[in-house]
């Protein structure tokens, strides 16, 4: 067995692969050579994953989200479409970080994150588990809407009306399941986070 495969789809360190292969002289050059012979996927300085052709599993770009850059979540068009709350198929993976906000050009995507203050970033976090094999974070549904408004410069919505409109034909949200949301997942947005004003329209149209 390619002693690779153990990792399977989890992102691994510059560490943990110098161990593996403690026994030859020169462990780097054996993860340099391991990389050029497309055996390692470089993510980052320092961080791999390895290629599909070793461990025939799917890559989550949720889970190397997480890893990239962290403390994060998954959010905004990620998460909305995750929950099929909209159409649209998302090509750039977004996240909400602890750290300053920073993008990451890799060859499997591009990772996206903007930066929370800690007592909005908190809020309304869950864990997906995948085929109890893996684990990632991601934001709730009501979470995910309040990070889009939270990170869309120049978003102004002063009143539901304009909060509707902008739900339904900007974000084109399915409103099919907006009544299974926990709209106090949004007030604690409200209470710790900027913008209250747009997410005060949020609450009070989800409250109807």
């Amino acid at each position: 067995m390619n002693l690779l495969e153990q990792f399977g789809i989890i992102p691994i360190d510059f560490n943990t692969l110098k161990a593996v292969f403690s026994e030859y002289r020169y462990p780097k050059d054996k993860v340099s050579l391991m990389e050029k012979n497309g055996e390692l996927i470089r993510l980052k300085k320092g961080l791999f994953i390895v290629s599909p052709d070793i461990h025939r599993m799917t890559i989550s770009k949720e889970l190397i989200a997480n890893h990239l850059y962290g403390p994060s979540y998954i959010s905004c068009e990620n998460a909305l479409s995750f929950y099929k709350l909209i159409p649209e198929r998302v090509y750039t993976t977004r996240s909400i970080t602890l750290k300053r906000s920073r993008s990451f050009s890799t060859s499997l995507g591009n990772f996206d994150y903007v930066s929370a203050p800690r007592g909005y970033y908190q809020i309304g976090i869950c864990q997906e588990i995948v085929n109890d094999r893996y684990a990632y974070l991601i934001a709730s549904p009501e979470k995910a809407i309040c990070d889009m408004i939270m990170t869309t410069k120049g978003l102004r919505l002063q009143s539901v009306k304009a909060m509707q409109i902008y739900l339904e034909e900007n974000l084109r949200i399915d409103f099919s399941s907006v009544a299974a949301f926990d709209i106090q997942i949004i007030r604690q947005c409200i209470d710790a986070g900027r913008k209250k004003t747009e997410l005060t329209q949020l609450y009070k149209l989800l409250e109807r």
